[in-house]
């Protein structure tokens, strides 16, 4: 899927939605908000992610004036994302309510195990390689729009691939040997 308008640069954009173009912004949006979500489905829970995706993009929204160079846009963006879900992780309820856990229960209990438990190690894994890997794994991005979505090049997208499925390989393979013990 192509965003809207993608020929538009991102200074330009960045620019306009700075000077108080809500299409502009929602151009922003619709271009980023598929990194942002990734970013986040790194560090929370899954059904933590609309919420907090919602909240980042408010941020970014207030705080748009202060970016000072629109090219820092996406990793600022990114950022703010990070900020969200750490802050999210330091202030969320220790401990759920039974009755939540049951009713969200609507899974089989050993799919709904084995996804939390690789989810789990994709969480683990460097900003670096979870970002990309995520990107591909959850969002179907290809290499070539991880790496304008990253600002990274192909190459290093490829790489960082690579080492992001090697490393969950060998996690999980770990984790399969001492839940065995």
């Amino acid at each position: 899927m192509v965003p809207p308008n993608e020929g538009e640069s991102l200074t330009l954009l960045v620019r306009a939605a700075q000077g108080g173009d809500r299409g502009a912004f929602g151009r922003l949006y619709q271009r980023h908000r598929r990194v942002v979500n990734a970013v986040l489905l790194g560090l929370v829970e899954p059904d933590e992610v609309p919420d907090l995706l919602h909240d980042v993009f408010l941020i970014a929204l207030r705080e748009l004036a202060q970016l000072r160079e629109p090219e820092a846009f996406p990793g600022w963006l990114r950022m703010i994302a990070r900020n969200e879900a750490k802050m999210h992780l330091r202030t969320r309820r220790p401990v759920e309510l039974l009755s939540e856990t049951v009713a969200a229960d609507v899974e089989p209990v050993d799919a709904r195990l084995e996804a939390q438990r690789v989810m789990t190690c994709i969480q683990s894994l460097p900003d670096r390689l979870r970002e990309p890997l995520l990107l591909r794994l959850v969002q179907g991005l290809s290499g070539e729009e991880i790496a304008e979505q990253l600002e990274l090049t192909h190459g290093t997208v490829r790489v960082y691939l690579h080492e992001g499925m090697t490393l969950l390989r060998v996690r999980l393979g770990e984790k399969e040997h001492r839940d065995e013990r």
